[in-house]
């Protein structure tokens, strides 16, 4: 701050002069104390001045209510919100989120560095404050099938760019534990930066190795046993609330239980629909759920706030104090956390206010590259005994891997699996490359039948993926996806009953949100009526299921991928162990 700017805002911070702008007769929650004070708050060129008594050339009298911070969603992807950054970043700055920490590696799988700068230059202008985390897993494993491979050699050019935090979630723990050359390049470029973790079910030892290596946080804790294992490390907890991965209640139903230290911990949304965001709200609703099952309000508010900020080095935001950006947002009372407004340097936020959607590169729409696609492609045949099975988990992207018979038909000499209302043929087709390579598996708990439902966001690759009960239909959804390139499909009976478009990167819908809540309207309730459990939702669970990072069994284009044991099957019917 110059000189003569500091002397003037001393003396509207000391009360000689008017403050441009006071917030008077409030509850202002001071992150740093874990307390409410009344009184004003004083605010000049987005900045706040002073706590106290103020008089202001514009005064803003909040008659009571309760002024926080505005809060910080510590790790997302802007990806999986289906619409364009600006918004999204809209929609949930409504909420009362005023800072996100985001991670584009969903769009640095499809295309590379051009998808991170899409992602910089879409939030450059939003009301809020977007940084980003350099994707470290690109593609995530040596098993993926993605669009483009992100090096440390690529990296380097981003490192002096004031909005690139650090390191984004490692997800190869293994080639972090193991020494990998290539990653630990990555680890060592962003040394002096903040590296995010996805640690899920790590041993002791592999744990403390993966924090030994500089990783600082993790979002991928389930449970709270697992969660206090990564605090105990000097990892940083970022309590996950989705669309499809719920850990909020199991962790924080644990903090209660034992009165447990919470400086540990933040909070944060990883992937969430922009339908239910409109509907229940953004980090709002983690901190409201917390404060439900017990959490003192103060302590949730922290966790939202000033320790999301000290964790990612943002010195000037996450609390009301001096000096710090004038980010607010104002509740109506302690209990239901309604919010009321939301300031962003000290500017209201307007609701519902028409956002202009920035244009993409044309080739940012072109990337859906496949073969001609074939029924044949599908086919499984079956082998004698019992399968490898991938058991969907309502309320979570885990899988357990089972053993088990299943149906089959016979045709000529050989026979296939013939899918029924227990179990769902599921596959993965590569989208990026030409190559061809389709993975077939066997799928219970998801409970499709009579069609197919099949989405191009498929986590991380992004390779199309598909579930059915018949290859007919599965075919059909395959070759929609082609036609839209990229997006959500549900069919029926040899019918498309809806599709959204998704063509940017097969990821985003530049059609605005409204048009994709009308459509997951209409495609999400009829899902669950082809026999999908309301414990899912469909399509983001459906996106988790190639995911070859997460425990236990996955389908990849190569087949059905053994997580643990780090192991590639081409039938789910070989090598049962």
């Amino acid at each position: 701050m110059q000189l003569e700017k500091y002397r003037i805002h001393s003396e509207m911070s000391r009360g000689l002069k008017k403050a441009e702008l006071v917030f008077k007769n409030a509850h202002v929650f001071s992150a740093h104390t874990g307390e409410f004070i009344q009184g004003d708050v004083a605010v000049a060129d987005g900045m706040v001045l002073g706590i106290g008594q103020y008089e202001g050339e514009q005064e803003i009298n909040l008659k009571g209510k309760y002024l926080c911070p505005g809060l910080i969603d510590s790790h997302l992807h802007l990806e999986s919100t289906l619409v364009t950054p600006g918004e999204l970043i809209r929609q949930a700055a409504q909420c009362g989120t005023t800072t996100f920490i985001v991670d584009p590696h969903e769009s640095a799988n499809v295309s590379g560095t051009d998808g991170i700068d899409y992602i910089l230059d879409q939030t450059e202008e939003v009301p809020a404050n977007v940084f980003v985390m350099m994707p470290s897993c690109v593609p995530a494993t040596h098993v993926d099938d993605n669009g483009c491979t992100l090096t440390a050699g690529k990296m380097k050019a981003y490192l002096d760019n004031p909005r690139i935090l650090g390191l984004g979630e490692v997800m190869d723990a293994a080639a972090v534990i193991n020494g990998n050359v290539s990653m630990h390049e990555k680890l060592n470029l962003f040394k002096n930066k903040i590296k995010d973790g996805h640690a899920p079910f790590l041993a002791p030892g592999e744990l403390a190795a993966y924090a030994m290596a500089g990783i600082s946080t993790d979002h991928e804790c389930v449970d709270y046993e697992y969660a206090m294992a990564e605090c105990r490390n000097g990892m940083q907890v970022l309590i996950r609330e989705g669309s499809a991965a719920r850990n909020l209640e199991a962790i924080v139903r644990g903090i209660v239980e034992h009165d447990g230290d919470t400086s540990g911990f933040c909070f944060c949304t990883d992937d969430k629909h922009i339908e239910e965001i409109r509907k229940d709200g953004h980090i709002n609703y983690n901190v409201k759920k917390a404060v439900e099952l017990g959490l003192p309000v103060e302590k949730a508010l922290k966790m939202a706030t000033i320790q999301a900020a000290r964790c990612y080095g943002l010195k000037n935001l996450g609390a009301i104090a001096p000096g710090y950006q004038a980010d607010f947002v104002v509740f109506d009372n302690l209990k239901e956390l309604n919010v009321t407004e939301v300031y962003y340097k000290g500017t209201l936020i307007k609701r519902d206010e028409k956002v202009e959607i920035k244009p993409c590169a044309p080739y940012l729409k072109n990337t859906v590259h496949l073969l001609k696609f074939r029924e044949d492609s599908l086919k499984l045949e079956a082998r004698p005994g019992k399968a490898h099975v991938i058991l969907m988990e309502e309320g979570q992207i885990t899988t357990k891997a089972i053993h088990e018979e299943v149906p089959w038909i016979q045709a000529g000499s050989k026979r296939y699996f013939a899918p029924d209302g227990t179990y769902g043929k599921i596959a993965v087709i590569e989208r990026h490359k030409y190559t061809g390579r389709t993975g077939a598996g066997i799928v219970k708990g998801f409970g499709l039948t009579g069609g197919a439902i099949a989405s191009s966001v498929s986590h991380d690759s992004h390779n199309i993926i598909v579930v059915g009960d018949n290859d007919r239909d599965m075919v059909l959804a395959v070759r929609e996806l082609i036609r839209t390139q990229g997006g959500y499909t549900l069919v029926e009976n040899g019918s498309i009953y809806d599709t959204l478009p998704l063509p940017v990167m097969g990821l985003m819908s530049d059609a605005g949100y409204e048009e994709v809540n009308a459509k997951l309207a209409r495609m999400i309730p009829k899902a669950y009526s082809m026999g999908i459990p309301e414990g899912f939702d469909p399509f983001i669970t459906l996106s988790f299921m190639a995911l070859p990072v997460i425990p236990e069994i996955r389908i990849t284009p190569r087949g059905i991928y053994l997580v643990a044991e780090d192991r590639l099957l081409d039938n789910p019917f070989a090598d049962i162990r």
